[in-house]
């Protein structure tokens, strides 16, 4: 599934019904402070788990016993949030309801003598939300209002470095890392050295960011875990699946049933063609968390193998999860475009949402090369070779732009 790969790194580090809350049958004068969900069995073993049941009862008993108009509090239920819509998967419920308590928080901070410690911590972990949610203009202006107040702060460069990436502002992203490097060289900075890398072609100099990046977190923390999923990835793009299946056997020995390493374990079955095992892993993933990622995969899988009665009733399925991110405020064009051209195969609607990714961000690299690939798919090389232009300005390494540059050298020969 085809997800913005930059925007999540922020959300490291700061499909349920988004109206429950703690307090929906409450009279109208008691606080409204949205729910912390259950947890799925497979993730509830963790200390984490504990901590965080933990961390969001003394938030909350805070709010209700001492002071309902607390600030810091909200930021800190908001931040435990974050964490579980990555966790869990249950974006829906929780970025909504992140969103609800910093627009809160901030509402609160300018009604009084506004103390600019919780204004930063409100916008700078706004922005995060505003990321994950593909609202990257939006995302910067908050951002860059953070660091007005605090240009010290490592963390809200790192959202200022993943908003000008995704808007295609690859001068700025390289900037904003360089200071974010400077005040801290740690995972999150490592990580963001290691995308810009890529982007710029440097791929072995990509793969060392991100190594450093693992050797910079705590064996079995999920940010840890993704950073070093991430590196996997990195080997399975550029041809070393061996590398690859090392990191994520190495990620569930140390996080176990950390779904994204076993939905990536299916992705090297699926290039075998041992067909039975990645669909034996994307159905052990999706037991875990409700990820529409490894829906779209398995989607793919029946596809291959004809199984049309499958296809269909997962199809259905793809499309109500994403309506369901789109009613809790989430831009979901790229996925859109994704299962239209590789599942529906209907290419008109394709273009229909890739367009509308376009008209908001047209120097992606990543949206040109995928604007180029459908224009292939459809035969209009010209406009594909327009797009490819665009996606090679960085001067990429990516398998796929390069494959799409010859196809369409030969196609107008």
């Amino acid at each position: 599934m085809l997800l913005a790969p930059i925007a999540v790194l922020f959300l490291l580090f700061t499909a349920c019904d988004s109206s429950s809350t703690e307090t929906a049958d409450a009279p109208e004068d008691q606080l409204d402070i949205p729910a912390l969900l259950p947890r799925p069995d497979a993730l509830q073993t963790t200390a984490e788990w504990d901590q965080t049941q933990s961390g969001y009862s003394q938030m909350v008993g805070k709010l209700r016993l001492e002071d309902p108009d607390a600030i810091e509090p909200r930021i800190t239920i908001a931040k435990i949030f974050i964490n579980e819509a990555r966790v869990t998967g249950e974006h829906g419920h929780y970025y909504p309801a992140a969103l609800k308590l910093l627009d809160e928080a901030l509402e609160l901070n300018h009604k009084g003598p506004k103390d600019p410690n919780l204004e930063f911590d409100a916008l700078s972990t706004k922005a995060g939300v505003l990321l994950s949610q593909h609202e990257f203009s939006e995302a910067l202006a908050v951002a860059r209002s953070a660091v007005s107040i605090n240009p010290y702060n490592a963390q809200v460069y790192g959202a200022i470095v993943d908003a000008n990436v995704e808007l295609g502002n690859y001068e700025a992203a390289v900037k904003a890392a360089d200071k974010m490097n400077e005040i801290r060289p740690d995972l999150r900075s490592y990580s963001r050295a290691s995308y810009l890398r890529e982007i710029h072609g440097d791929v072995e100099g990509a793969i060392d960011a991100m190594k450093r990046a693992v050797r910079a977190g705590a064996p079995g923390y999920e940010s840890t875990a993704w950073a070093r999923l991430t590196l996997g990835q990195l080997y399975h793009r550029y041809g070393q699946p061996e590398n690859a299946a090392q990191e994520y056997a190495i990620i569930l020995r140390e996080r176990p049933n950390y779904p994204f390493a076993v939905a990536a374990q299916a992705e090297l079955a699926m290039d075998e063609k041992n067909y039975e095992e990645a669909e034996r892993l994307l159905e052990e993933a999706r037991s875990i968390i409700p990820e529409v990622g490894f829906y779209v995969d398995l989607a793919k899988l029946y596809k291959i193998q004809g199984r049309e009665e499958e296809l269909t009733a997962t199809k259905k399925e793809i499309m109500a999860m994403l309506q369901d991110d789109v009613d809790s405020g989430h831009n979901m064009d790229l996925e859109y475009a994704t299962v239209y051209q590789d599942i529906y195969e209907d290419y008109d609607k394709a273009l229909e949402y890739l367009e509308e990714e376009y008209e908001r961000r047209p120097n992606n690299i990543d949206v040109n090369r995928l604007l180029a690939d459908l224009y292939v798919q459809r035969g209009e090389f010209g406009k594909a070779q327009e797009h490819l232009v665009k996606a090679a300005v960085t001067d990429s390494k990516h398998p796929k732009l390069a494959e799409l540059q010859a196809t369409t050298a030969e196609a107008t020969k």
